[in-house]
């Protein structure tokens, strides 16, 4: 069965290029992602990797751990993980799950027949620190990954976790935000103190409340 926003995420035991880890353990208290790659050693996932090592800082600010999968052996990642360091100018210091069987894969429903009958597509999973899934994303094994957009919606959903907004399209940290509609209006001055923009009765704009 495929897995849908507020599903708890599987815990799982892996072999890592770190060594075995519990899922849940190594996510503790933090927000996590996790995403998955076709295989080692391609071109795409190679510089989605280096990618995400270059902003760990800025993962680690967000307190998101990042982890990654591939079918391929978590010995496969090792020397993998060398290349992406010298290509990418990085240093990946997080774990990649070694999947050969595909128990993972299958779990998170990351498998699509009709892309690839043994690939993974590429899954992006953000998990909150209750362990439920957050956000789902899917892109095709020839598209890499906006990961602007993956910090820009991890902001989002923390900021909405608690606060009794949402944010509107093209949103970014620092500008004004919805109030959720359960808000009444005359109850908004004493929730949000900095002000308030009615544009609709439906529609009402704050500034960012923790700003």
């Amino acid at each position: 069965m495929s897995l849908r926003l507020g599903d708890d995420a599987p815990n799982f035991k892996a072999q890592t290029s770190q060594g075995e880890i519990d899922f849940y353990e190594y996510l503790g208290d933090s927000w996590g992602v996790l995403f998955s790659h076709p295989a080692d050693y391609t071109p795409v996932c190679t510089t989605e990797l280096g990618k995400t090592a270059s902003l760990k800082d800025e993962f680690e600010k967000r307190n998101v751990k990042v982890i990654a999968l591939s079918t391929d052996s978590a010995e496969s990642h090792k020397g993998w993980i060398n290349d992406i360091n010298e290509t990418q100018n990085v240093e990946v210091t997080f774990p990649i799950i070694g999947d050969e069987d595909r128990k993972i894969s299958e779990a998170y429903d990351m498998i699509h027949p009709n892309a690839s009958l043994v690939a993974t597509v590429r899954s992006l999973f953000i998990i909150g620190p209750d362990k439920k899934i957050k956000l789902i994303i899917s892109y095709p094994a020839s598209t890499g990954r906006n990961f602007q957009e993956i910090l820009r919606v991890i902001d989002s959903l923390q900021l909405t976790a608690y606060h009794s907004v949402a944010t509107p399209a093209d949103w970014k940290d620092g500008e004004d935000v919805v109030v959720l509609p359960s808000i009444k209006t005359e109850d908004i001055p004493a929730k949000f103190p900095k002000g308030f923009t009615e544009v609709k009765p439906y529609l009402r704009t704050t500034p960012q409340p923790n700003k």
